[in-house]
């Protein structure tokens, strides 16, 4: 089961969210997702959080659809986004796909792309994708379509990462070490219509981007 978690963060291409949530099976909000979803009018299964982010016309808006709420106290130990996976992981989600989870407060933002790990522990697959970036947390290996020409950067989020493999890429690699706070991954691009990326310990951060 697909399941799309929709935040509060910055998102622009409406039509691009539209094609994200038909693809998916389950539609969360978490708190002020919502006005995103209002937006182009297609209603949540559900919404999580403590609801401070929701105007009246949010409101209204599930209100009228009918749809179901998880109020949370303002007060709490989580963030609605990480309380929206959780909901996800428990009703048997098997791939999530996070946007609205970027924006100005670099904060929420990096939290966001870290909780990416804990959903990555508990077995789920899952991608965050945002107007400019599509961002995969990998420990093993992923296989991701592009265009010659597209951005791909690889980040490591664990001291080091071993066995990096790039195939398909202007800039390959066979077993190489990278470190954590290295550059060495940075703006890579497609060489093909497919890259592969390997490794044997640690984890990276793949994004794939565009300017």
């Amino acid at each position: 089961m697909k399941c799309i978690i929709i935040a509060n963060g910055i998102i622009k291409n409406y039509e691009y969210l539209k094609n994200l949530v038909n693809q998916s099976d389950v539609i969360v909000c978490a708190d002020g997702g919502t006005k995103h979803l209002r937006k182009i009018d297609i209603a949540p299964d559900i919404v999580i959080g403590d609801l401070d982010s929701i105007n009246s016309k949010d409101k209204n808006f599930l209100e009228e659809k009918h749809v179901k709420i998880i109020q949370y106290p303002e007060k709490k130990d989580f963030s609605d986004t990480e309380l929206a996976v959780e909901w996800a992981i428990k009703n048997k989600t098997d791939y999530i796909t996070l946007t609205g989870t970027t924006g100005d407060r670099l904060d929420h933002t990096l939290s966001n792309i870290f909780l990416m790990k804990t959903i990555a522990a508990k077995g789920v697959a899952c991608r965050m994708i945002d107007d400019h970036n599509e961002i995969y947390l990998v420990s093993k290996s992923i296989n991701l379509k592009g265009k010659p020409g597209d951005l791909l950067s690889i980040i490591p989020v664990t001291e080091k990462a071993t066995g990096l493999t790039l195939k398909g890429l202007e800039y390959p690699l066979e077993n190489a070490e990278i470190s954590m706070g290295s550059s060495m991954g940075i703006s890579n691009c497609f060489a093909d219509d497919q890259a592969q990326i390997k490794i044997k310990t640690g984890i990276i951060l793949v994004t794939k981007s565009r300017d």
